[in-house]
């Protein structure tokens, strides 16, 4: 590309070798082919200004990119585009005691945000398996939720600032850390969840919460898939739940075989629930067991555990956060759906036979953030079977899926957006006036259309 050489930055600031190009074109979608033209390395807002004027004048398209970890190809560049990775932006910034918030640069590691936390005493409660690679700035552009959503909320809930550089190159500070606001509309929250389609954040303000009390982590046998709910609202309604994920002998086959982990338990049963609660007296923890015990009395539970360390928790976790990475040597087809938390088991029993009949023969692998309605369904490509054939098959069984998920007024896609992946069924879950609607937003922050082009919409 002749007319990178008139960008004003360093020569360590980008890359055009062909193993970058393919490293940060893509994210952890693997059935796109990936044909970026050059990686940018910004340093400060400035540099993400001049970058963002440069491609404006010279009609190029930009496609943020951060941890890369997203599965909808959002950040994927499949047309000669120009990324722009925001890595070398790492920086925690400043932290305000009194207000319990911190200025951050959108480069910063998720989980170095929680480690920071816990050196304040505090708290960053949005979680999940991919926290040590997912960066702050992919996460805000996805309204990212993970595990704890039915406790503490998704990522929205916890930006208080933001400063975003539009597709006009205009430099933005979005309600400014401020509890209160009323001055119209809030753009900070057009911005959230956008996927980069509107601008790209150049700093955050994240408030954080007061340190959890100590936890237990429980993992169940369960019955059958309608025990799942009953026993969610038995926790929900008579202990302070953190989390609520469920997950099916299929998943934890894969664990067991990528991990070298021994099985929770004996007894072995299709579903399975990993449960994390606050236990901050001896009678809290006694409340809990009472629990757990009312729920094998009804014959919902079969058996289950209860974590007597920090290293133990940690090893019952990974039952449900290590399911992705032990299927990923299946290139598997994912979709990611939610639906309204009391609606889980009808949509449940109508995904189960969609799926059944769909792929008689395929191996199908759920797990999911039961405790907020989300379900993760993962295809496992038959051995043999070429990546485009296999790809035109599931995409064709998509609208049954997003079918059964339009008959329960939920989403296609809970958490890892609409990319490439979700774009073509996004009137399953949005109406043609919401979708022309999000076309005008687009075009007022994005007037040449070059920010994260033929993404959501």
């Amino acid at each position: 590309m002749q007319e990178i050489s008139t960008l004003p930055l360093k020569s360590s600031q980008i890359k055009t070798d062909p193993d970058s190009l393919k490293y940060y074109g893509r994210d952890w979608t693997t059935y796109f082919d990936i044909k970026a033209s050059a990686i940018l390395f910004p340093e400060s807002t400035a540099d993400v200004v001049a970058i963002v004027h440069w491609a404006r004048k010279n009609k190029v398209s930009l496609i943020p990119s951060g941890g890369r970890t997203g599965l909808s190809g959002a950040a994927c560049a499949l047309n000669g585009e120009v990324v722009v990775s925001f890595e070398k932006m790492n920086k925690i910034l400043k932290f305000n005691e009194t207000e319990s918030s911190v200025d951050i640069e959108p480069g910063v590691i998720t989980e170095s945000l929680q480690e920071f936390a816990k050196t304040k005493n505090l708290y960053y409660p949005v979680d999940f398996a991919a926290r040590g690679s997912s960066q702050m700035g992919g996460n805000i552009a996805t309204n990212a939720g993970g595990i704890k959503v039915v406790r503490y909320g998704l990522t929205r809930d916890w930006v208080i600032g933001l400063e975003v550089v539009t597709g006009a190159g205009e430099v933005l500070h979005l309600n400014n850390g401020l509890v209160k606001n009323a001055t119209g509309l809030d753009f900070r929250h057009l911005f959230i969840g956008s996927e980069g389609i509107l601008g790209f954040v150049t700093k955050a303000t994240i408030k954080l919460a007061p340190a959890p009390p100590p936890l237990k982590v429980l993992v169940f046998a369960v019955d059958q898939l309608s025990s799942v709910m009953k026993v969610f609202s038995e926790f929900k309604n008579n202990a302070h739940l953190q989390a609520y994920e469920m997950f099916s002998e299929k998943a934890l086959k894969h664990v067991l075989h990528s991990t070298g982990l021994a099985r929770p338990f004996e007894t072995v049963t299709d579903f399975y629930v990993v449960c994390e609660v606050e236990c901050a007296t001896d009678s809290a923890e006694e409340k809990v067991m009472s629990v757990f015990e009312n729920c094998l009395e009804k014959g919902w539970i079969t058996d289950g555990v209860i974590s007597q360390s920090d290293v133990q928790a940690k090893i019952f976790w990974r039952y449900r956060e290590d399911i992705s990475e032990s299927l990923a040597v299946h290139s598997p087809y994912k979709n990611d759906v939610a639906v309204s938390i009391s609606k889980v088991p009808d949509f449940m029993n109508d995904l189960d036979q969609v799926l059944t009949t769909a792929y008689p023969t395929w191996e199908v692998v759920w797990f999911g953030h039961i405790g907020d309605g989300n379900l993760h369904i993962n295809i496992l490509r038959p051995a043999g079977m070429n990546k485009e054939d296999f790809v035109k098959e599931c995409r064709g069984v998509d609208q049954l899926v997003f079918k059964a998920v339009q008959k329960q007024q939920g989403s296609i896609s809970a958490e890892h957006g609409v990319g490439l992946t979700k774009k073509s069924f996004l009137t399953y879950t949005r109406s043609q006036e919401e979708i022309e609607l999000m076309k005008g937003i687009k075009k007022v922050f994005d007037p040449d259309l070059i920010m994260n082009p033929g993404k959501v919409i």
